[in-house]
């Protein structure tokens, strides 16, 4: 994927010595809580290398003790490494001006955000420890929890841009790859709620995210870990 050529661009994807620096993540072989991070690179235009991570090599424990809080992902960028997915995000908001206009702008993004979280947090929760159990139980609490996003997006622009503002942030892709994984879950789940399904369309549209959507390195990964979605 190739670098955007702006001067701005350039200035934050390259070092001292004015050499492209390339994201690294470093990652098990799912989609799971770095595609919205893959989705915003590829958007943004930025080279990026993935390091695919086994079990056996977790389990040997010399990658995890690398690792702030001893989990993954791991997030590279030069000689800059971090952890937290979500934190991840951030830092990438803040490279690529993807973190709003205004200081109340950003909290709003923050805002959603974490509520997107809350609802993956759920998520998760379902796919690794109640799947069989609580699957249904949890399809039908689902409006519950999308209805506050389709508000949100209502009260910005009539629901007809981005869920904060009027450029794309962070919090953009993290949502629409969690409503995503939803359809997956759901195939139905935005029929009660136009704005997200127009939403998720629209985002997914953009050329660059098309192309990386369409491509086998997002098609052949799975969304979970234990093969359930």
């Amino acid at each position: 994927m190739e670098l955007a050529q702006s001067e701005s661009r350039w200035q934050i994807l390259t070092d001292s010595t004015r050499r492209p620096v390339t994201f690294k993540i470093i990652y098990f072989n799912v989609r799971g809580r770095c595609e919205a991070m893959r989705m915003l690179l590829a958007d943004q235009g930025a080279q990026w290398e993935e390091e695919v991570v086994t079990f056996d090599v977790w389990q040997a424990g010399d990658l995890k003790k690398t690792c702030a809080f001893g989990q993954l992902p791991k997030f590279c960028h030069g000689d800059f490494e971090m952890n937290q997915s979500n934190a991840i995000l951030r830092f990438l908001g803040r490279q690529f001006e993807l973190y709003g206009k205004t200081h109340r702008e950003a909290a709003l993004i923050d805002m959603v955000n974490d509520g997107a979280e809350d609802l993956r947090v759920k998520y998760l929760t379902l796919i690794y420890k109640e799947y069989e159990t609580a699957k249904s139980k949890y399809i039908e609490d689902l409006p519950s929890h999308l209805k506050y996003f389709e508000c949100l997006l209502s009260k910005n622009h009539g629901g007809s841009g981005f869920i904060v503002g009027d450029q794309i942030s962070f919090a953009d892709y993290n949502l629409v790859d969690l409503l995503m994984i939803h359809q997956v879950l759901a195939n139905d789940c935005l029929k009660d709620f136009p704005l997200l399904k127009a939403y998720v369309s629209r985002i997914c549209s953009r050329p660059k995210i098309a192309a990386f959507l369409a491509s086998d390195d997002h098609k052949k990964r799975p969304i979970n870990g234990n093969g359930k979605q």
